[in-house]
């Protein structure tokens, strides 16, 4: 191979990898989410999931400790083999660390569930001004292009449904040590839980930016039922 051809292949190498870094998602952490999904925000601070972190704390859930053959009396907030299910974007670019850790990264977060925001937040955004000043509508698969998750219940999975002997295919390690063999209120069932807003955010009434599919299969559910929020405005 010529040197010039060497040198083009590297160029082009090295443009995939600028261009590969410049579409690659990144958490940002629920501070930008909650400064527009304001109710969203303050009924998800009462949740479980706002607590996770705090369950990993030495002398706090003693008797699971106990019963999973963990150390109760452990800190295990800079265990790598725990925190990633506690936080959001774990090992991921934008998202928490055990070296830098960010309070709006802490716990599971919108960012768990819905996918890291950086692009979708953007096409929120701009859609959502465009519907104030006009109405207009925006498709809603522009929001999954841009990376918004739908489904989640893989996410879910992959903390809930992660132990040895697991029956969901995507079990790895390092895996959960709550399983349901050491007591069955770790049996998960997603379209139970997703619905149990002592662990999930309240729903409010979306204001109709976005139309069509993709929806989340409790979408329609979750809507008729869902209350009036505060809506914040972005800084």
């Amino acid at each position: 191979m010529s040197h010039r051809m060497t040198l083009v292949l590297a160029a082009a190498a090295m443009l995939a990898v600028v261009a590969g870094s410049a579409t690659a998602q990144s958490y940002e952490g629920r501070k930008k989410c909650s400064s527009c999904h304001k109710s969203q925000a303050e009924s998800w601070g009462d949740t479980a999931h706002a607590k996770a972190m705090d369950s990993l704390k030495p002398n706090t859930k003693a008797e699971a400790k106990k019963k999973a053959k963990l150390d109760p009396t452990k800190d295990y907030t800079k265990d790598k083999d725990c925190v990633g299910c506690h936080v959001d974007g774990w090992g991921k670019e934008g998202g928490y660390t055990v070296e830098d850790p960010s309070k709006f990264t802490t716990g599971v977060g919108c960012e768990s569930c819905h996918g890291p925001g950086s692009k979708y937040r953007g096409t929120h955004r701009k859609a959502g001004a465009a519907f104030e000043k006009s109405k207009k509508t925006a498709p809603r698969q522009t929001l999954a292009d841009a990376g918004q998750d739908f489904s989640f219940e893989e996410s879910c999975n992959a903390c809930h449904m992660n132990y040895e002997g697991s029956p969901w295919k995507g079990a790895k390690k390092p895996y959960t040590p709550f399983t349901p063999a050491v007591d069955k209120k770790y049996t998960f069932d997603f379209d139970k839980y997703v619905k149990d807003t002592k662990a999930m955010h309240e729903h409010y009434k979306l204001d109709g930016t976005f139309t069509g599919e993709p929806k989340f299969k409790y979408h329609d559910d979750f809507q008729a039922k869902a209350k009036v929020g505060v809506k914040g405005s972005e800084d």
